[in-house]
């Protein structure tokens, strides 16, 4: 059986104009690569309502889970929430268990919970919340999507809360091999293998050490077998 699929959406004018760097794709590929979990698109768009309501109805009806970060704060460009909400068709509010949850840390941190923090305890009529172990202010999963705040450190651990209540299949084995050619010298032999290997996937990545080209080829597949066999050919051929 196939692997469950997913798709990435990063939401944020600061990720667009290079001001921050996106380290959330390269954690969740790694984490969904663990527990069998297949990436298969990542998109970044802005802090664009309309933009967020056409990218999440397209990608949560196309893969099985839709993973979305930032623009969940307290501030008033923080529109993720109302855009997912409408884009599901349901109503958004203030709901009492994530107020809890917001007022039980400020009151702990000697901090006030203004209206600016409450904006954070809206969340869309059934959806679940998703613990925020860091800073409290609470994600959220309705249908197949999961929204989770973009600071890296929040959304690792809104990863970490979330992964454990999803299904996953094989986990993706990867194996590399350094070989000592440019990738237009690999290239034809490294078609043939990938034919004779149709559930593996084959990568070839070109670099240049101290005046050398070579290139890294990586072999990725679900059935560890398989990819070790892969990888003998492969030194085989070009060891």
């Amino acid at each position: 059986m196939a692997n469950p699929t997913a798709a990435m959406l990063v939401i944020g004018d600061e990720i667009l104009s290079g001001r921050t760097r996106d380290a959330n794709t390269h954690h969740l590929a790694g984490e969904l690569a663990r527990v069998g979990i297949d990436l298969r698109e990542t998109r970044i768009i802005s802090d664009d309502e309309t933009a967020i309501i056409a990218a999440v109805q397209a990608l949560s009806a196309t893969y099985q889970h839709l993973f979305t970060s930032g623009g969940i704060g307290p501030t008033h460009d923080d529109i993720t929430a109302d855009a997912v909400a409408f884009a599901m068709g349901v109503s958004i509010d203030i709901r009492d268990d994530a107020r809890a949850v917001l007022q039980d840390y400020y009151d702990r941190s000697g901090q006030e919970l203004n209206a600016a923090r409450l904006r954070m305890a809206r969340i869309p009529e059934g959806a679940s919340l998703i613990d925020n172990p860091v800073s409290a202010a609470p994600g959220f999963t309705i249908g197949n999507v999961h929204v989770m705040a973009g600071v890296p450190r929040i959304f690792e651990a809104m990863v970490a809360s979330v992964l454990p209540s999803l299904t996953g299949g094989s986990p993706l084995m990867t194996q590399s091999l350094d070989v000592h050619r440019g990738e237009g010298d690999v290239a034809e032999q490294l078609a043939e293998l990938a034919a004779q290997f149709p559930d593996l996937s084959f990568g070839s990545y070109p670099y240049q050490r101290d005046g050398a080209h070579g290139t890294n080829i990586v072999v990725r597949g679900a059935d560890g077998v398989l990819v070790d066999k892969a990888m003998t050919q492969l030194a085989r051929i070009f060891g």
